[in-house]
């Protein structure tokens, strides 16, 4: 199976080197990109700003983890401190027994009584040159650690400028999505009133069908109040109603005429009747 796919492949690309010549690779890439804008088009906006979220939201590991480091710095520092503070005190006590030994032994006397012992002058000599040479390698390791605390306020300092720095920009990208979301909603709303407008073919079918109900209803209640008339009602207006004023109104049409000046007219003998 795997070697059928091997040649159907190379067999599709010795097609395309042949049909598209040496611009078989640009014709490649430019397909490549089409389908990667065409897919990246059809994903909803929607899903772009949740993904935006929660690219901003795995923030946070890293900010949890500069704040771990910040603490860590903050300790090893004031233990730092506390431990030149120390140093700092025993150098002091250490500078003032030499500076005491070589007082004494500046009065030029042979032997000295220290702590109920008696020691003389070549024994106070080497052990104040001892107390010298440690005095100055302790006085060079608190140099050394006063160099590793500054180093380590610097490097604190810029722990906490990042993690500062992490935090207002987690806040303002939050602020920006919540910006981008409203945005986005006011769109899809502009979006369903210019729909409306467009495409208001519904709407018309809605109304023309209302119209067409309304007429029927019309109709029926017509025709319901046309057979009421002759079925079922008391025929108050049927009474024969003999007009008054008949030789008036013929007057009125045909004008003051008598009989014998109309020569069509056939005159009726009342008495044959």
């Amino acid at each position: 199976m795997l070697k059928k796919t091997l040649i159907g492949t190379a067999i599709a690309a010795t097609l395309a080197v042949f049909v598209f010549g040496k611009d078989v690779f640009s014709y490649a890439t430019t397909s490549a990109s089409s389908v990667r804008e065409a897919v990246k088009s059809e994903v909803p906006l929607e899903f772009e700003i949740e993904r935006a979220r929660n690219l901003v939201g795995n923030l946070m590991p890293d900010i949890r983890h500069c704040m771990h480091v910040t603490a860590e710095q903050q300790v090893d520092i004031e233990h730092l401190t506390a431990d030149i503070n120390r140093k700092e005190t025993e150098i002091g006590l250490q500078k003032g027994q030499i500076l005491a030994l070589r007082s004494d032994l500046a009065g030029g006397d042979e032997t000295f009584v220290y702590a109920s012992r008696k020691y003389t002058s070549d024994e106070v000599k080497r052990d104040l040159a001892t107390r010298f040479e440690r005095f100055k390698s302790a006085q060079e390791n608190l140099a050394r650690d006063k160099q590793i605390l500054v180093a380590r306020e610097k490097a604190l300092r810029a722990n906490q400028k990042k993690l500062d720095d992490m935090f207002v920009a987690k806040q303002d990208l939050e602020v920006k999505l919540e910006q981008l979301d409203a945005k986005l909603k006011t769109i899809q709303a502009a979006e369903t009133v210019s729909e409306l407008e467009i495409d208001d073919s519904q709407l018309s079918q809605a109304k023309q069908l209302i119209k067409a109900l309304n007429r029927e209803m019309d109709v029926r209640q017509t025709k319901l109040d046309n057979e009421g008339k002759f079925t079922g009602l008391i025929p108050v207006d049927a009474a024969d109603v003999v007009p008054t004023n008949i030789g008036e109104q013929i007057d009125d049409y045909f004008g003051p005429t008598k009989i014998e000046d109309e020569p069509n007219v056939i005159r009726i003998d009342a008495a044959a009747l």
